[in-house]
């Protein structure tokens, strides 16, 4: 069963009118969302709202973020904090794993890390020097907890992520960071994957189910909507609704082009 089971407006939501996030028209017309599978897509438009909501909710959660800054620092995010205020959240159980992603944020990421990585090497480098005279085990000793901290870190990330094409990164970020029993937000995770690598994110996607997790994905990929007895929203139409996969635009769209590109290209 899925952690988090619904998500409603409180009555005071529809009561805000004048400022982003409230005027955004899927926002103002929001009903209760049953999330009863363990993945949900939010899908439309871009300005639809799907993202502003997931991050609402992300808010409300109160899960770490993948990025430069928490979400309850992020100064980007100062309107979705608003809207998780008017949010009512459903549990079956509350879990405390998990994360936020949203696919811009990686930049910030890879660059922490990178700045991480050399405060401790230039800590390895002060102790050498600040031990110099003294024996193995003691400048060992000092060393210990921050060369297990560099080691921990690239185990699990690797060297250098920026090694890497953004893409790989994405994956490998993936899978150093899902655990069972986590809730995950991601917001357009295919932005960097092309649809080989969407297909990989969808195997991690499946072996994560098994073990319990529950992802909340908005995206625009056909690809990654097709995941096997997903819920999904769309965010086109007032207010939101459930849509089976066939029925979605993106789809309709996508498969028409690939079926007889000349038919769109003449055109343009």
């Amino acid at each position: 069963m899925p952690f988090l089971r619904s998500v409603a407006p409180k009555a005071s939501l529809h009561a805000e009118r004048a400022a982003f996030p409230f005027s955004v028209p899927v926002v103002r017309t929001l009903e209760r969302l049953e999330l009863p599978t363990a993945v949900t897509f939010f899908v439309g438009e871009n300005g639809s709202g799907k993202s502003t909501l997931l991050e609402g909710i992300a808010a409300a959660v109160g899960l770490p973020a993948v990025g430069s800054e928490a979400v309850h620092d992020d100064t980007t995010l100062a309107a979705q904090r608003a809207l998780a205020s008017k949010l009512r959240l459903s549990w079956s159980t509350r879990t405390h794993k998990g994360f936020f992603l949203r696919a811009e944020d990686f930049f910030g990421f890879t660059k922490y890390l990178a700045r991480l990585r050399a405060e401790l090497q230039g800590r390895l480098v002060d102790i050498q020097a600040e031990y110099e005279g003294r024996s193995a085990y003691a400048r060992g000793l000092a060393a210990g907890p921050v060369a297990g901290s560099l080691a921990d870190m690239e185990r699990r990330y690797g060297i250098d992520l920026d090694a890497n094409s953004h893409g790989e990164s994405f994956l490998r970020l993936f899978r150093s960071r899902f655990v069972a029993g986590g809730l995950y937000l991601l917001d357009e995770p295919e932005a960097p994957l092309s649809p080989q690598s969407q297909l990989g994110l969808m195997a991690m996607l499946k072996d994560m189910v098994a073990e319990q997790a529950q992802f909340i994905i908005a995206t625009h990929s056909p690809i990654l909507l097709a995941f096997p007895d997903a819920t999904i929203y769309t965010f086109d139409e007032r207010p939101a609704r459930r849509v089976e996969y066939e029925d979605l635009e993106h789809v309709r769209l996508t498969r028409d082009f690939l079926n007889a590109p000349e038919a769109f290209l003449r055109h343009l």
